[in-house]
């Protein structure tokens, strides 16, 4: 997949004028699922925010998805060069670049756009004004007050008791304070009086009772005062002396109340403590589930990402992978039973060639190669594999045998596999037709995705290029082969013809190996012989007389780094499933018609 990059805005990464960070837009590559793989997108970085459109030109139909950078975490890939993850919260974005220049300029731009979306930058201060923090804090204060002295009943009541008794008090002191102000005054008035009888003797004036009262002079030159003594009143019809007493009544009440308070919330503490570590402790508990939670969220979420997938450095284990691709066959299986129930065949005309058309060796470039081919698995995979302690029989069911020699090359699974069965009503000639037919082969054939015939080298030889359905996690595989078929007359009279179809992997300029697939390697063999019963008396040879044997044999290499027990568990459970839906589809085909030898 050809990579791109480019950027809409310009060299610096900060506009001069707004000192924002300026917009930066171009194409990367971005993991979309394990089905399509990497898929090029139109990314755009622009206010704290990463979008992608499908394309360009389509960013007027608006964005298929955004990330807010204010809490996104950028990860440089460990091994890929060119690929970055950024991740907020539970999604993930997987993107790559062009090259290590363009990732380097994509991840420092970002964490620009994200250094000017927090709250502590100078940008945020000139967007946010303080007054929200002020009033927050206001608030918080306000709701602490109101709800701090809620518990407890008994309490409540004391409280209400000191706001009676601060009532009390403050108009008490109110009264104390006019009655000492008056004191200070009346105290005030009688220096001034007895300074002016002080002058008035200086002066010998007799003297005898002054008119208003306040003085007498002795014979003696002493004075006496004059004022009568004070009442109980005092000043201003105050009784100081009552005043005095409850306001010592006041105050004893006071700390009363207080010390009743404080006992009261003494008792309480050890209770609400308790309380507290209780609710801390539910916290604690809540924040472990909250963050297991995530972390399985997170875990899931990623399941299925380019990281979980088939590869030299995958984070799914051998098990993982097992379960993985064994959901995913059964997914398929259901599919395909689905899709038979509900297809009609539709009856296609492929007319079979006589069999003198099979028996002669081609003339194009890949002949040698051919008829190199035909002969080995003629003399080699016929041979009875009883006596040989090499090969291992995995399945037996009914006429159909399956037998795996287990071979391993730089820890890759090379097992050759071999297939024996006998099929009643077909011949040789029909089943090696269907099976190297391309017209047909989409008709029988569930596990491939996309098939193309890339050259036709002869009436029995084509170049076949054909990619096969993902089961995830494991990577999508394609196959680019020669197929040719050929009927291989028998030496001796009393032994039948044998029929021949061989597969074996050719390169073709035409269809070179992608990133997108993972190309293996075959050489496989289908090869039938075809015995005939004679029928009782003068009747014609039907198909109740003729008996297929079928050997199949395949040599796969499938590349990549799947788990050897997995591509030998799905071989074992696959190849049995493949054989009879072939060899069923071949009866089906063949029902009716005349017997083609």
């Amino acid at each position: 997949m050809s990579e791109k990059s480019s950027s809409s805005g310009s060299d610096e990464d900060v506009d001069p004028e707004s000192g924002q960070p300026v917009e930066l837009g171009g194409v990367l590559s971005k993991w979309t699922n394990y089905i399509h793989g990497w898929q090029d997108r139109w990314v755009v970085l622009k206010n704290n925010t990463l979008s992608y459109y499908k394309s360009e030109d389509e960013r007027e139909y608006g964005c298929r998805g955004s990330l807010c950078l204010s809490k996104a975490v950028i990860t440089p890939h460990e091994f890929d060069e060119c690929r970055f993850d950024i991740s907020v919260n539970d999604s993930v974005w997987y993107l790559r670049a062009e090259d290590p220049e363009h990732r380097l300029q994509w991840i420092e731009s970002i964490e620009l756009h994200k250094a000017e979306s927090g709250y502590g930058s100078e940008t945020s201060l000139r967007r946010h004004g303080s007054m929200l923090s002020l009033t927050s804090a206001a608030s918080a204060l306000s709701a602490t007050s109101t709800s701090s002295f809620k518990k407890g009943h008994r309490l409540c009541e004391k409280l209400a008791e000191m706001e009676t008794f601060r009532d009390i008090l403050c108009r008490q002191v109110d009264t104390l304070q006019k009655y000492f102000d008056s004191c200070a005054d009346a105290v005030s008035k009688d220096e001034f009086q007895r300074d002016r009888v002080v002058e008035e003797d200086e002066d010998d004036f007799p003297t005898t009772t002054r008119p208003d009262g306040e003085y007498n002079h002795n014979n003696n030159g002493s004075k006496e005062k004059l004022f009568p003594p004070a009442s109980p009143k005092g000043i201003n019809g105050i009784d100081f002396k009552g005043e005095a007493i409850t306001f010592k009544a006041t105050t004893a009440g006071i700390l009363s109340t207080l010390s009743h308070c404080i006992e009261l919330m003494v008792k309480r503490e050890d209770s609400w403590q308790k309380r507290l570590d209780k609710e801390l402790e539910k916290r604690r508990r809540v924040e472990d589930a909250y963050k297991s939670a995530m972390n399985e969220l997170k875990k899931k979420s990623h399941y299925g990402g380019p990281d979980y997938e088939e590869g030299p450095n995958s984070l799914i284990n051998e098990d993982e992978f097992f379960d993985a691709v064994e959901a995913a066959l059964d997914r398929q299986d259901k599919i395909e039973e689905q899709c038979q129930s509900e297809k009609v065949r539709i009856p296609r005309l492929t007319p079979v060639p006589p069999g003198d058309a099979y028996s002669t060796i081609g003339t194009h470039r890949f002949a040698t190669k051919v008829e190199e081919m035909v002969q080995n698995h003629m003399t080699y995979s016929l041979q009875d594999v009883g006596g040989d302690a090499n090969w291992q029989l995995v399945i037996e069911e009914g006429e159909m045998k399956v037998y795996r020699r287990e071979v391993e090359e730089n820890g890759i699974v090379l097992d050759p596999l071999k297939a024996t069965h006998a099929v009643k009503g077909v011949t040789g000639h029909e089943v090696c037709h269907y099976f190297w037919d391309t017209a047909v082969r989409m008709d029988w054939e569930t596990t491939i995705e996309n098939f193309n015939v890339v050259e036709t080298l002869s009436d029995n030889a084509v170049i076949v290029y054909q990619t096969h359905k993902r089961v995830w996690p494991a990577s999508q595989r394609d196959v680019l082969y020669l197929s040719a078929i050929r009927k291989i007359l028998a030496t001796n009279e009393n032994d039948p013809d044998t029929w021949l179809v061989c597969n074996f992997s050719v390169d073709h300029d035409n269809a070179l190996p992608t990133n997108r697939c993972v190309r293996a390697k075959i050489n496989v063999a289908m090869i039938c012989q075809t015995l005939v019963s004679p029928p009782e008396g003068d009747k014609e040879i039907s198909r109740d007389n003729i008996l297929c044997k079928i050997t199949y044999v395949a040599n796969v290499n499938p590349g990549g780094w799947a788990p050897a027990s997995v591509l030998r568990a799905v071989a074992k459970r696959e190849y049995p499933k493949f054989l009879k839906r072939f060899t069923s589809y071949v009866q089906e085909k063949t029902s009716g018609k005349p017997i083609l030898f």
